[in-house]
């Protein structure tokens, strides 16, 4: 480096490798440096622009009166193969509103707050004191915002124990009649579904329009079809690979984890 040579008025030349390392790699570090720039980025699908998925989005956004906040777990912004930007791209900008983070609280998000005060205001998230989706929206006719938590199902699960105000708006879930198409990617269970899908389908649902969920998922399918057609596996479920005895990993020594795995085999719902 510039500036960390000691003492003396002579240029000492470049400094030895010690008990002759680096033999014959004399002037190596006298090459000049590449640096590495990224490649331009779409900024409407934020894929890089040679893969550009814009074609396979809607020529202008969904028209909608159900607003989404995605609540994202920090992990997911430097996924390469992330689908809430796709998400984003098909919704116009105030039917689709990012929050990243881990915790959230009143005092730092004040908006949010306030949506989760809504009544009109659900949260997708799977559990006992969830009410099927369908069941809501017959019942309801207004404007509704829907909250969906992005992240590993972990993840997920970290966020909405440990955010009290995500225990405020009614507690929804889909039925698990459909299996994920996004298959470049593992989910625990055949019909766990990404981000993307959750929201296409539960727009679906809430909108009363079917067409949406084809519309969402056209570019989830164009992006897996790309990648597969560029060396991608499909990645089956851990379901799926533990009741065919294809899974590789070692199983966890956390019995916790190891229960988990055990109920995914026997069919029981987690």
């Amino acid at each position: 480096m510039e500036g960390s040579g000691g003492g003396g008025g002579a240029d000492p030349g470049p400094a030895a490798a010690p008990d002759g390392e680096g033999e014959g790699c004399e002037g190596l570090w006298e090459l000049p440096v590449e640096r590495c720039e990224r490649r331009p980025v779409c900024g409407r699908c934020s894929r890089p622009q040679k893969v550009c998925l814009c074609p396979f989005l809607p020529v202008h956004p969904l028209k909608v009166s159900t607003c989404l906040y995605i609540i994202q777990h920090p992990a997911e912004e430097s996924r390469v193969l992330r689908t809430v930007p796709l998400l984003a791209a098909c919704l116009p900008p105030d039917k689709c509103k990012i929050l990243v983070g881990r915790r959230f609280n009143e005092d730092r998000y004040p908006e949010l707050a306030t949506v989760c005060r809504n009544p009109n205001t659900l949260i997708l998230y799977p559990g006992a004191e969830a009410t099927n989706l369908e069941e809501v929206a017959v019942m309801s006719s207004s404007p509704s915002v829907l909250i969906i938590i992005d992240g590993t199902w972990s993840q997920a699960k970290d966020i909405f124990y440990k955010n009290s105000l995500f225990r405020l708006p009614k507690q929804v879930q889909l039925k698990p009649s459909i299996s994920s198409q996004y298959v470049i990617r593992t989910q625990p269970t055949n019909t766990c579904l990404s981000t993307l899908e959750c929201a296409a389908v539960a727009l679906s649902i809430m909108e009363k329009n079917k067409s949406i969920q084809e519309t969402i998922l056209h570019p989830l399918q164009a992006l897996c079809s790309f990648q597969l057609q560029h060396g991608a596996q499909i990645h089956h479920s851990k379901e799926h690979l533990l009741k065919n005895g294809l899974y590789d990993k070692p199983m966890p020594k956390n019995k916790r984890k190891l229960r988990r795995m055990e109920l995914l085999v026997n069919n029981v719902k987690i």
